[in-house]
């Protein structure tokens, strides 16, 4: 079974390694000593804790969009045409484009530095102001 170090978790989870290793110490989040004696965290309880994490995140924040694949992150790019319009958002690794109207990018008061939920549904993102 594939094991994960606090740094890689935490990457997958979105957070700093130091949060990972706050879980990690308060038992929040499962971990071992490999062989080297690095504390990792075993494959299927990553995906379990994960699975935990994201149903309390949604017990905190009611959606009010049927869209449930979000990525919360940081605008790092608006390029504004006549009609259309391009936002990228940097969420963790992950580096979302959305193509959608100027007039939506103007009701968001979307900006490069600010930030924003990028939802994805199916083939389309759609773009959260947070």
């Amino acid at each position: 079974m594939q094991s994960y170090t606090i740094g890689q978790a935490a990457r997958l989870l979105g957070v700093s390694p130091d949060t990972a290793r706050r879980w990690a110490d308060a038992g929040r989040m499962a971990t071992r000593r490999d062989e080297s004696g690095r504390r990792v965290i075993d494959g299927r309880d990553l995906a379990a804790f994960s699975v935990e994490l994201a149903r309390a995140g949604d017990e905190e924040a009611p959606s009010y969009t049927s869209a449930r694949n979000a990525f919360p992150g940081i605008v790092t790019a608006v390029r504004l045409g006549d009609v259309a319009a391009q936002v990228e958002i940097q969420a963790g690794p992950h580096r979302l484009v959305s193509l959608l109207t100027r007039e939506a990018v103007e009701e968001l008061g979307l900006e490069v530095g600010m930030e924003a939920t990028a939802r994805v549904k199916s083939t389309n993102v759609h773009i959260d102001r947070t």
